[in-house]
C-alpha cells in the first residue's frame, strides 16, 4: 500500500466531500452532510500514517487504496 501523510490525507478526503468540523491536538475530525460516520485524522507533521489507520480511515471513507 501506498504511504501517505496526514496533511496529505486530509486534503485527498476534502476532495471527496468531507468537511472539516474540529482540530482537537493534532487530530483533525471530519464528517460529511447525511452520513453518521466521522473520520479523524492524526496529523503529526509530515511523518507517514501506519497502514493500518490509513486502511481504517479509507474503508470509514468509502474510499479505496486506488482513490490515493
Amino acid at each position: 500500500m501506498k504511504s501517505i501523510s496526514g496533511k496529505k490525507l486530509c486534503k485527498l478526503i476534502e476532495k471527496y466531500g468531507w468537511k472539516l468540523a474540529r482540530v482537537k491536538g493534532s487530530h483533525h475530525i471530519y464528517s460529511k452532510d447525511n452520513i453518521a460516520t466521522i473520520l479523524i485524522i492524526p496529523v503529526h507533521g509530515n511523518r507517514d500514517l501506519p497502514t493500518g489507520t490509513l486502511k481504517a480511515i479509507l474503508k470509514d471513507a468509502g474510499l479505496t487504496e486506488n482513490d490515493i
